[in-house]
């Protein structure tokens, strides 16, 4: 499978199965999108009218070597590759005229052996700890239902916390690195029980041959120089929560009383991110149909002085006034594409940022493993509630009928946790023929469930901006590629 586009100035084709991506000039790109449909005699016929028929020749020559290659039409078999530990790779292979190649190399095994190879490796490395079923805030479209899941208040108690840890550690296997986001409602609420449980983790994580990585998210409400000064020494990620320009985010992240919280909030992210030394930290947007010029709201974090920036669509129901809507989308693919032109500009000159969305790593991303199943949700990755009940999503903690066990007692809805484990982008027939599968590794199932009614279902309109974001992602590494050879 290819997929072409032509993106700011550049003619780029992906090779989906063996993951190469060529950028090439006028004449190749028009041999590409013939080639399957005609042979060379008529596609020489077909182009002659507006390039030189040896020049036609000779690219078509050009093309027949790559995909001999299997760099270019390539058809992917490799369930083997899955078991073997095999890794992506990239370069820039090669220079002609205006032709490059950036080469990678994932695997795309059938979605029975996806399955099959989850299921053998069943060890859990990451939870979502939902320390406050509770938030000071009121904003209108959290999906959490202002913090408290369509439940009570409620606050995680310290055994509950560290009951979550030693679970983590038992459940683990042999995997080092371990993975617990604090989250709500709003985690600085609980805050002196985020920092216990942080110290008893740290206090066994030696002995038990393990290292923790914390991630807080917050709100910014409650930050004062203890939680600056203890986030930066502990907590390898701070997400940030902020909209963008003050009337943008005012209209959604509104107190109890319904006052906005933007001047309240960033002076204290300012502060936090001016003081951080150790880890990462993103700020954190949610755009929707109210704001679909969010490219303005980016550009104000950057005025602000913040560098690290992810921007999200609203989830929420459709018939909610601020719910993105297909009409959208066409703003939405222009606001993407004109971030990723800013940051090329930034970055010629010397004041680069992060998007989230724009990150994609050719030369060490992900692994076979994770290209087919995913995030792990309901298998490798759980959320706890306050009362200690485990889900496979943060997302999904306000259904009950997706409670998939406890802490006390472990996964014990086997039935459900096989739903979970059978996720990939192979099991999904929009994802089958889709030519982002290896890099969107099926989406999110949590959306999938709330927009089709099926964990195995898509979120349609989520697809469509993926796959614009992966387009733009790749035509800034090829921006990058050729500037670094010129």
């Amino acid at each position: 499978m290819v997929h072409q586009y032509k993106l700011n100035g550049y003619n780029i084709v992906l090779d989906v199965d063996s993951g190469s991506i060529h950028l090439v000039d006028d004449l190749v790109y028009e041999i590409v999108s013939l080639y399957e449909k005609s042979d060379c005699d008529g596609i020489v016929h077909a182009l002659s009218d507006r390039f030189d028929h040896d020049d036609i020749r000779s690219a078509l020559d050009d093309v027949q070597e790559l995909v001999d290659q299997q760099k270019l039409f390539s058809h992917g078999d490799y369930p083997a590759r899955l078991f073997d530990g095999s890794h992506s790779g990239a370069s820039v292979e090669s220079q002609s005229k205006e032709q490059y190649s950036l080469i990678e190399y994932p695997s795309c095994p059938d979605g029975d052996v996806a399955t099959s190879y989850r299921k053998d490796n069943d060890i859990i490395k990451a939870l979502c700890l939902n320390v406050a079923h509770t938030c000071n805030l009121d904003c209108s479209y959290c999906f959490a239902g202002q913090g408290k899941y369509k439940g009570e208040q409620a606050l995680m108690s310290l055994e509950t916390g560290k009951k979550a840890i030693d679970f983590l550690m038992e459940r683990s296997g042999s995997r080092r690195n371990l993975e617990v986001d604090f989250f709500g409602g709003e985690p600085l609420l609980n805050w002196q029980m985020v920092k216990d449980v942080v110290a008893y983790a740290r206090s066994i994580e030696k002995k038990a041959g393990k290292h923790f990585r914390f991630t807080l998210t917050t709100n910014g409400i409650l930050i004062d120089d203890n939680v600056i000064e203890f986030t930066n020494k502990e907590m390898h990620n701070v997400v940030l929560s902020l909209d963008g320009r003050p009337h943008v985010h005012d209209q959604f992240r509104v107190d109890i009383g319904g006052k906005g919280s933007y001047v309240r909030i960033v002076p204290k992210f300012l502060e936090l991110v001016k003081r951080r030394t150790r880890g990462t930290y993103y700020v954190r947007g949610t755009y929707t149909h109210l704001n679909t010029d969010f490219l303005n709201d980016i550009l104000h974090m950057l005025d602000l002085g913040f560098r690290e920036i992810s921007m999200e669509p609203v989830v929420c129901r459709p018939e909610e006034p601020y719910a993105l809507t297909d009409e959208d989308l066409p703003i939405i693919f222009e606001q993407y594409e004109k971030l990723a032109e800013e940051m090329l500009r930034r970055e010629r000159e010397g004041d680069p940022f992060e998007f989230y969305h724009f990150m994609i790593d050719l030369e060490h991303g992900p692994c076979i493993y994770k290209r087919i199943t995913g995030c792990g949700a309901g298998t490798e990755y759980l959320a706890v509630t306050p009362s200690g009940d485990l889900y496979p999503c943060h997302q999904l903690v306000d259904d009950p009928s997706f409670k998939i066990g406890t802490l006390d007692d472990g996964v014990t809805e086997l039935d459900l946790q096989n739903e979970f484990r059978k996720c990939n982008v192979f099991a999904r027939d929009a994802c089958r023929d889709c030519w982002a599968k290896l890099y969107c590794v099926g989406g999110c199932a949590a959306n999938a469930f709330h927009m089709s009614g099926s964990l195995l279902g898509t979120d349609k309109f989520g697809c469509e901006l993926f796959k614009k974001r992966i387009e733009c992602a790749i035509m800034i590494k090829v921006a990058k590629a050729v500037a670094s050879t010129t």
